[in-house]
């Protein structure tokens, strides 16, 4: 066992245990915070000893009669970071207060972030908070009750587990006189089957009719580069989304590719245009790339650009800016695959790319 520190939000500094192999799959205990991570010890070591790498985690001091979910903002942003400071997406372990914090921090994008999260004994007292909490979760979910101490059921619980879109819950079954030691070897025993099914030590697998999400993980494990395709509407207006899905396809003729997603607010107007830019963005780009996968976002507004020869917005700064005339548009699935032919390059070859891996983006490290 080691100890390392994560930054947390406001550069507080944040203490771990890590324990276990750096090849095994990775795990990340939330403690409440008024506990602190000698509270999951026991749940490491068992953890350790099933084949995971462990990160028990220290969380800033709060009080201990502080449970309301609003006053943990701080402790929902230091989670988000150290997650992110991670090498690969984990599962989350959570108990009593700390389950407020995890379920927070991974509603409604935590699948960018972990592999799946365990509640422990979360407290719950409103039926409306806690519906609303859990119909946020897009991450495979468990909710364990008793396994520290007797559950307490209620509405708010019976509202939480209804509304989990991809959770399940269990109840340790308490009996006169059950040891603590015997409560525990049954918690462990319904984590450790939870994280078998979630997040096998072996190699995972994607076959037909399998999760999409499987396979989501596997192509994500190739790394690209990030791109903003853009166009004009019908009405002059700029428009344009984020993309990865991109490569070159011909140098004679200069032709190249983009897939966008059927599902995406500006992919009508990308279909029918008949000129349209790929940026490919720099490192410092990422703000942009996040405000166009972000719907609802005036996604120009206080960005620098410039209409190109073909009048299409080409974005500042960017590594490189292609101006296209539409080739082809071929349908596949659930995007189409939209070809350019390039009339027009601008690239600064001297900027550091913006990595995307493994859903974080990622720096370019050289050798």
């Amino acid at each position: 066992m080691s100890l390392i520190e994560y930054k947390g939000f406001g550069g507080v500094r944040l203490s771990a245990d890590l324990l276990g192999d750096d090849n095994d799959p990775a795990v990340l205990l939330i403690p409440d915070p008024a506990q602190g991570r000698a509270a999951l010890r026991d749940v490491a070591d068992a953890l350790v000893l099933s084949g995971r790498r462990v990160v028990n985690l220290d969380l800033r001091e709060s009080p201990a009669d502080d449970a309301r979910p609003d006053t943990l903002v701080a402790h929902v942003e230091d989670v988000r970071l150290v997650l992110a400071q991670m090498g690969s997406r984990p599962m989350v372990v959570a108990a009593r207060r700390g389950g407020w914090i995890a379920a927070r921090a991974l509603a409604p994008d935590g699948a960018h972030l972990a592999a799946g999260l365990v509640l422990i004994d979360m407290p719950m007292n409103e039926d409306a908070l806690a519906a609303e909490m859990a119909g946020r979760l897009v991450v495979p979910t468990l909710v364990v009750r008793g396994g520290f101490a007797a559950a307490h059921c209620s509405a708010a619980t019976d509202a939480f587990d209804a509304a989990l879109p991809l959770g399940e819950s269990i109840t340790i079954e308490e009996y006169d006189g059950t040891p603590d030691a015997d409560r525990i070897e049954a918690l462990l025993g319904q984590l450790l089957e939870f994280l078998e099914r979630r997040q096998p030590r072996e190699a995972m697998e994607f076959q037909a009719g399998s999760d999409p999400r499987t396979l989501r993980d596997a192509m994500g494990c190739f790394a690209t580069g990030v791109t903003i395709v853009t166009a004009l509407d019908p009405a002059g207006a700029p428009v344009g989304l984020t993309a990865n899905s991109f490569t070159s396809v011909s140098l004679d003729p200069p032709l190249l590719l983009v897939c966008i997603a059927n599902s995406g607010g500006t992919a009508p107007m990308l279909r029918e245009a008949a000129h349209f830019g790929v940026n490919v963005l720099q490192i410092g780009q990422q703000p942009a790339s996040n405000r166009f996968a972000t719907r609802g976002e005036d996604r120009f507004a206080n960005l620098p650009w410039a209409p190109g020869q073909t009048g299409v917005p080409l974005l500042g700064s960017s590594l490189v800016s292609f101006e296209c005339e539409r080739e082809a548009v071929h349908e596949a699935g659930d995007h189409y695959i939209l070809v350019g032919r390039v009339v027009r390059a601008q690239f600064e070859p001297h900027r550091d790319p913006l990595l995307y891996f493994r859903g974080k983006y990622r720096r370019l490290h050289f050798a």
